[in-house]
């Protein structure tokens, strides 16, 4: 035999100036079944105070009351909602249907005429209130869920795209009214396809994770943080008096992204770019301030480590032109609009030739050329220098085999590698077979690699670089002299080569400290048995100077510029 489970008791709020009124519906409430627990109040405004002071279940409300009623009340709830707020049954002396829509409409579940109330009546009301309020609890629950499903990331629980942009819009129409500033920071995380590529997209999602709550612990509660997809994010910032308050924030994020982050066991130390924009300065339009903050962003990119960098007017044409070029490198091995030219390599006190170092070159629709210190680096940052460097590959060992055969010359060439050519499993591959397909001699083959390529050397890279050696090609290390590497470097890495960059070649023959700085370092290198190149010849003292320390090999206008391969031809094997 099973026991009933007893009624549970409900508590009531009555709101009714009448106290016969009230007294009638306690006495009915009193004879029903139900256990009610009834609180009593005369007025809106103390029935406020005695809701705020317990949880009801549900609120037995007259209309009609001096100074407030029950509509206003309903509204004044909504301000008060805890756990969206409790069942409202509207009582009213009017038989009115008017009066019932509008008392639903502003929120109540029931509306019952008080010359119906019976005690099943109101019994009954208050059952039909509840179950209509759970279900419209829920379905707001429901709502809400959706709603926050459709507006924050699901990795991060920052604001999405669609807030940020409707957010921002909101803002800069509100902001054109006062005297304040907006500022829109737009950041990513420089080479985070590499944590995904070399770790995972789950260890991916741990850092970007990780990143977002780094930088929102940085951040105001007011201000809004989104991530607008992938490794992407943007802060949007009002009431600011000054694009210095900007720029300080800019910097704040930065400083406190300088202790790694973790997942796992893995550390990973990671470094921004930021663009910054702010309206009214920079636009007046929230798409056009969005663009604005890319571009800015894009030439964060191009310095080292996190950095940020505001929009100026300027960068809109460096923006359109950036677009043009990578437009022509997109195109420009199957339109043929690459070639290269060589520079000879020669004993500075004989001009005896030993070889060429390839230099690539850009020609756009229109004939111009375009210079490799600008394409090479925007090559870079959107990976197209990987296809350029195969060409480049390809093209000069051909080259070189095709010159050596003619000429039966022990010839060499030098070939430019791109830092993020070491990053490329190809790399080796097409060496190797560049090697076996021209019958080329490896060590007539010297690849340069720069000093700052050297900054970003890991496992992977340094394998690459062995690799190269046990092919048998030559390593050079470019630009030595710059300022960028270590001593270390020749130390530790299987360098054939160091090729003395031409800033650091004396200006003139009195400049005595330079002359001293240059003696010296020629006198180290060759102490650690290492062939040296000095570039940047372009003088008669420094070809003695140079040729007095007994250097084989130079390059520059001095012996010659770089050439098209018919003018080599008719310089040198005619």
């Amino acid at each position: 035999m099973t026991t009933e489970e007893p009624f549970k008791n409900i508590k009531v709020l009555i709101v009714d100036d009448d106290i016969v009124d009230r007294e009638m519906v306690k006495r009915h409430l009193g004879k029903s079944e139900q256990p009610f627990i009834i609180t009593e109040s005369s007025s809106v405004d103390e029935g406020l105070i005695l809701y705020d002071s317990d949880n009801f279940d549900v609120v037995l409300l007259d209309y009609r009351m001096p100074q407030r009623d029950g509509i206003e009340m309903i509204l004044e709830l909504k301000t008060h909602t805890r756990d969206y707020g409790t069942a409202i049954v509207m009582m009213s002396s009017a038989e009115d249907e008017k009066l019932a829509t509008a008392s639903l409409e502003a929120g109540a579940q029931d509306f019952i005429p008080k010359s119906e109330i019976t005690t099943r009546r109101i019994h009954n009301a208050i059952l039909h209130a509840q179950t209509r309020f759970k279900l419209e609890k829920e379905l707001r629950e429901s709502y809400l869920r959706s709603k926050d499903l459709a507006e924050k990331d699901s990795l991060t629980g920052l604001a999405n795209r669609f807030v940020f942009e409707e957010s921002l819009q909101v803002a800069i129409t509100n902001n054109a009214r006062d005297e304040f500033k907006l500022g829109l920071l737009l950041f990513d995380i420089d080479d985070f396809k590499c944590i995904n590529d070399i770790h995972g997209h789950d260890v991916g999602d741990v850092v970007l994770y990780q990143f977002a709550q780094r930088v929102k612990s940085c951040l105001r509660e007011d201000e809004l943080f989104s991530r607008l997809g992938g490794d992407e994010f943007s802060i949007m910032i009002t009431n600011l008096k000054s694009s210095y308050q900007l720029g300080n924030i800019a910097k704040r994020i930065m400083t406190s992204l300088e202790k790694p982050l973790s997942a796992g066991l893995t550390q990973f130390t990671v470094d921004i770019s930021v663009g910054m924009a702010i309206h009214p300065d920079n636009s007046l339009d929230s798409k056009e301030l969005i663009k604005c903050g890319d571009i800015a962003m894009y030439r964060a990119k191009t310095q080292k480590g996190s950095h940020a960098c505001f929009f100026y007017k300027d960068m809109q044409v460096e923006f359109v032109r950036r677009y043009e070029v990578e437009s022509i490198l997109n195109s420009a091995i199957e339109l043929n609009r690459l070639h290269l030219v060589y520079q000879p390599i020669v004993n500075p006190a004989t001009n005896e030739l030993h070889g060429f170092e390839a230099l690539l070159r850009l020609t756009s629709e229109s004939g111009e050329i375009i210079s490799p210190d600008e394409f090479i680096p925007i090559a870079e940052q959107s990976d197209l220098i990987v296809e350029l460097g195969q060409w480049v590959l390809l093209n000069a060992i051909e080259q070189l085999k095709k010159w050596q055969s003619k000429t039966n010359m022990k010839l060499t060439m030098a070939i430019n590698l791109s830092p993020v050519q070491l990053n490329s499993d190809n790399l080796l591959i097409s060496l190797k077979k560049h090697i076996q397909d021209f019958d080329i001699s490896p060590p007539d083959i010297e690849l340069e690699i720069t000093e700052t390529a050297l900054l970003k050397v890991n496992e992977s890279t340094l394998s690459r670089i062995q690799g190269i050696k046990k092919l048998g090609c030559r390593l050079a290390l470019d630009d030595f002299g710059t300022g960028y590497s270590s001593i270390s470097h020749l130390l530790l890495l299987p360098i054939n080569t160091v090729k003395l960059d031409k800033s650091i070649m004396p200006p003139t023959p009195e400049a005595k400290g330079p002359v001293k700085l240059l003696n010296a370092m020629i006198t180290l290198i060759k102490n650690l048995e290492l062939d040296i190149v000095a570039e940047g010849i372009e003088h008669p003292f420094q070809q003695e100077l140079i040729a007095r320390n007994h250097l084989t090999k130079a390059q520059g206008y001095l012996f010659e510029k770089p050439m098209s391969v018919k003018n080599i031809e008719k310089t040198y094997f005619m």
